[in-house]
Formats: C-alpha cells, sequence, structure tokens
C-alpha cells in the first residue's frame, strides 16, 4: 500500500520527534516552513509573506499530497487551513481559525454561544493614551488580540503600569509589526474583521484552576481525548507543568465537556483538533472559557500516549486524510503523567536544554 503524503507546516519540535520516534511507516513526511526561535532561520520573518507563502504551498503541492497540517499557533494552523480549502483537503475552515484566533473576536462569539462563562473584556489599540481608551476598570488582564507563547501577557495593576508594558525599542517594535503581519495580511481573505493584530483585549481578571480541554472534531461531531491540569509556579501566573489526568471533581470535567462541545457546535467548528482552556474556581463553582486553541496541542499528545495509550499525533493524521481516527485506549501502567516547564525568572537563559 502506498504511503500517504503529509505536508507539516511549520512544524513544532514536539512533531518532528514523535515522527522521528519510528512507527510512522505508512506516511511520507514533507516540511515547509522556517524556525521562528533559532537564528538564522528566524530572520526570515523580517521578509516573510504569508499569502505569497500560501499560494508557493498550493502550486508546489497541488495533487501530490494527501492530508496538510500544522500545530504551530502562530502561522502554521490558519496557512494549513488555508492550504487545505484550496486544495480540496479534509481541515478546519479557515474563518473558523481566524475567529478562535482573534482573541477580540473569540470572546464576541463565546458571549454569543455561552455568555455566562466569559468574563468582561474590551479591546484598544497597541498606542494606547487614555485610560478611558481601556474600556475597563483596573487591574486588568491584558493580551495581544494575537498572541502566542504568553508574549506581552499579564495582570496589569494600573493605567502608568500598562504604558510601560507598551513602551518597547524600535527593534521590538519592528519584531512586533512583522510577527502580527501574516494574520493581518491574511484575515481578510476570510473574515469582514475590521480590528487588526495591533491591538490588545483587556479581561477581568479570572481566578481558579486552569483546565485544558482535548479532543477533535470530525464531521461535526467531537471526541475527547482527556482533561489535563495546568499547575503554575506559586505566586505568579506562570506554567509550571501540565498533568493529566485533571483532579478537577468529576462533576465539573463532566460541565466543561458539555461547555466545549457547546462552543465547538456554535462556532461551526466541523474538523480538526481543538485545544480550550478553561478555568474552574471553587470558591464559586463557576466554569470560564480562557480561549480555544484550533490545533492539536502536541505538548500535551504525550501525556494521553503514556497514560492511556492514545497517540494523538496518529489520530491527527488520520483526521487530516479524511480517515476515521482509530481512538482505541489501551492500559499502559502509568495512572498519571506532566509535562514540565523549564523556567527562569531573573532573566537568564537555562543553563542546560531539558
Amino acid at each position: 500500500m502506498a504511503r500517504k503524503r503529509i505536508l507539516v507546516i511549520f512544524p513544532k519540535e514536539w512533531d518532528r520527534e514523535e515522527f522521528a520516534r519510528g512507527g510512522y511507516g505508512d506516511y511520507e513526511f514533507v516540511y515547509e516552513g522556517f524556525d521562528l526561535f533559532r537564528f538564522p532561520s528566524s530572520a526570515r520573518l523580517l521578509s516573510f509573506d504569508a499569502r505569497r507563502f500560501v499560494e508557493r504551498l498550493v502550486r508546489r503541492w497541488r495533487g501530490r499530497i494527501d492530508g496538510v497540517f500544522s500545530n504551530n499557533e502562530y502561522f502554521g494552523a490558519l496557512i494549513a487551513a488555508g492550504v487545505a480549502e484550496r486544495l480540496g483537503l479534509p481541515g478546519t475552515p479557515p474563518a473558523v481559525v481566524v475567529t478562535a484566533q482573534q482573541k477580540y473576536y473569540a470572546r464576541l462569539e463565546q458571549r454569543r454561544i455561552a455568555p455566562e462563562a466569559v468574563p468582561d473584556f474590551s479591546v484598544f489599540p497597541f498606542t494606547v493614551r487614555d485610560p478611558s481608551e481601556v474600556g475597563l476598570p483596573f487591574p486588568v488582564y491584558v493580551k495581544p488580540v494575537r498572541a502566542t507563547f504568553s508574549v506581552l501577557v499579564r495582570r496589569i495593576e494600573n493605567f502608568a503600569q500598562l504604558r510601560r508594558h507598551l513602551t518597547f525599542s524600535w527593534f521590538e517594535e519592528l519584531i512586533i509589526r512583522k510577527l502580527v503581519r501574516p494574520f493581518n495580511d491574511l484575515m481578510p481573505l476570510y473574515t469582514d474583521f475590521t480590528i487588526d493584530a495591533h491591538h490588545l483585549i483587556a479581561e477581568t481578571p479570572l481566578a481558579g484552576q486552569e483546565v485544558n480541554v482535548d479532543g477533535y472534531v470530525r464531521e461535526g461531531r467531537v471526541t475527547f481525548l482527556g482533561l489535563c491540569d495546568a499547575v503554575m509556579f506559586p505566586g505568579t501566573d506562570q506554567f509550571q507543568r501540565f498533568v493529566y489526568p485533571s483532579r478537577v471533581p468529576a462533576a465539573v470535567q463532566e460541565r466543561m465537556r458539555a461547555l466545549a462541545e457547546r462552543l465547538l457546535t456554535g462556532m461551526g467548528y466541523r474538523h480538526g483538533f481543538f485545544n480550550i482552556e478553561m478555568i474552574w474556581n471553587p470558591a464559586d463553582d463557576r466554569i470560564m472559557l480562557i480561549e480555544l486553541n484550533p490545533r492539536l496541542a502536541s505538548q500535551l499528545a504525550g501525556l494521553y500516549q503514556r497514560v492511556d495509550g492514545i497517540n494523538p499525533h496518529r489520530l491527527l493524521l488520520e483526521l487530516c486524510t479524511g480517515a476515521e481516527p482509530q481512538a482505541r485506549r489501551a492500559a499502559t501502567g502509568c495512572a498519571v503523567a506532566a509535562s514540565l516547564v523549564s523556567r527562569r525568572f531573573d532573566g537568564r537563559p537555562l543553563e542546560r536544554d531539558p
């Protein structure tokens, strides 16, 4: 039987390492994109044109691939959705990806579908000059409407702190503009949204236990892999580790699954993996939505494999080629798995890579 060829756009290290382990002899992988975090590859960002990149991929791979995907949150997921649509391959609708990734419009959709699970929010430009432009009383949780890896995401106590937070050197401003340009260039192709990625969203701060709800959708049918807890470094909102299975009460987990399914269905999310971040506050028993990531959370994939014997990457390959994913659980002898984050708080680099 001929191997299926899969185009992986802006591959993450988690994905490359998984495929390099073996066990994927029925697939051939081809990779496109560059590494945003290693020089000199990262220098390509300065001249990167997302629309031309999509056109090149469509011309090069038309009739030559069986599936396309990306777990890269910043560029890859939207580009892969656009390429899949152009080539008639299975994929998440690009308009749904844009809506999920643009945090302001995502909040509007969430408020339409599940208003009880959405904090107060507002949107304002990077060039904010007056507290009234923020639209919410301080303190607020601030993040770019198109953020990744929690860049520029933090709790802000007052307007003076916000101004300091948004003061950049010329080089930092250049990088920010180059980072948001691909999304700004692609967004008009799929939506009529008018607020671009040169804006931030402010939200009422949330408290409680953060939980990741993971799964996939095929032909509108939602399948859950499981729920993982996100544990923060004490006294911070910085990830320390992700742990599967979640330790929140079973009844709360069921409510989270129901909320996830309502959100996905309401958004028209009919095909593709998803990772939904929620937070449960034991004090008032409320569940609030943080965000929907329209991709596989590849950092968490190994947790499900170690505990449940499910290989999410193989499910992803089946999904992106149109096959029915075979999510069969098997005994592994492992009851709990965790993914730990190597992090320092003194501004210095790690002494060695994990």
